[in-house]
């Protein structure tokens, strides 16, 4: 590695510290949650947000956005919304000069640095899938143009698990986007009393940047240069290999409670996170533990369990758990 990617990677870890002070301001707690987003926004991955109302997941991501000094846009996913309010739509415009009339494209949220879509299991998979393009190349098509998206580009998307009514399940292709699945949590008895003596405008109006847009994708650069040991590699494709039943070496509960496991997109995510798992603790290499300590939230959702599992009152949360200890 060059001594610059050492240099940038080192300013991040030193960067880590002012930005959890700056966010602290605001959000209480969930410190876990705070520095998987973390992680996925210098590896350049997209994460889905699982939690109750009121945990404080859209003022979390608005929080996060502020401390990086990037564009934010807020996207309210509905049953009546359509692509184009999210990638944007050719409007009809007139010349003012000769009067002769033209399609102008007027660009939709999707274009900002953070994207928070706000309950995305609400909309209809035609509409879910607006932004599969742009999650997965950075890039949105409109008609015959093909548009670059602002970089970095990360997409944070939250569902509810409760109301179950007038939602539309995210298709499985949908979900391999996303590099982390993350729950959150309810607070502890100390932090939810911290919470309630919070008045979170005000602190708002205290939060600095300390990181800005082209910081942000210079230190992604960097994190794909970290050198990654042949057994660190090997441990992290016979993880993921392992999920799958068709696996010859898949354990035999793996079998019997799984129906389809993780594909190779699933083993890259787990690498890149623990390398920037590893920069973000100021380590030039990540370990077995990084690949281990990230893997329930890389792989939960790209497991289909099986009925058998059901019947048991397994999750794929319990199953990954299972099998880390099962690889040690």
């Amino acid at each position: 590695m060059s001594e610059k990617n050492i240099e940038i990677l080192e300013k991040l870890a030193e960067a880590r510290k002012k930005i959890l002070e700056e966010i602290k301001k605001v959000i209480v707690g969930q410190d876990e949650v705070i520095n998987n987003f973390l992680i996925a926004l210098f590896s350049n991955g997209h994460c889905l947000l699982e939690g109750v109302p009121g945990l404080a997941k859209t003022l979390l991501i608005s929080t996060m956005a502020k401390v990086m000094d990037m564009k934010f846009s807020r996207i309210q996913f509905t049953p009546d919304l359509m692509p184009s309010d999210i990638t944007g739509t050719d409007i009809l415009a007139e010349n003012k000069t000769d009067g002769k009339r033209y399609f102008e494209y007027i660009k939709g949220p999707v274009f900002s640095n953070i994207i928070l879509a706000d309950e995305i299991n609400r909309t209809p998979p035609k509409t879910q899938s607006a932004l599969l393009q742009a999650m997965q190349e950075n890039q949105v098509t409109a008609g015959n143009k093909t548009y670059d998206l602002d970089k970095p580009f990360l997409v944070l998307a939250t569902q509810n698990p409760i109301e179950q009514e007038g939602t539309y399940p995210l298709p499985e292709a949908q979900l391999d986007r996303f590099m982390f699945y993350i729950n959150i949590d309810y607070p502890s008895y100390e932090e939810e009393k911290e919470i309630v003596k919070l008045n979170p405008e005000n602190s708002m109006d205290l939060i600095s940047p300390v990181l800005s847009a082209a910081e942000i994708v210079e230190i992604q650069k960097a994190v794909t240069k970290i050198p990654v040991s042949e057994h660190i590699l090997d441990f992290a494709v016979k993880l993921t290999r392992s999920t799958r039943p068709q696996y010859k070496n898949a354990p035999d509960f793996i079998k019997k409670w799984v129906n389809w496991g993780a594909g190779p997109r699933a083993s890259q995510y787990l690498v890149y996170a623990a390398k920037t798992k590893a920069a973000l603790d100021n380590r030039f290499t990540p370990s077995i533990n990084d690949v281990k300590e990230i893997a329930t939230i890389v792989l939960q959702h790209r497991i289909i369990i099986s009925f058998a599992a059901e019947a048991e009152g397994l999750s794929s949360k319990d199953i990954i758990k299972k099998l880390i200890s099962n690889l040690e």
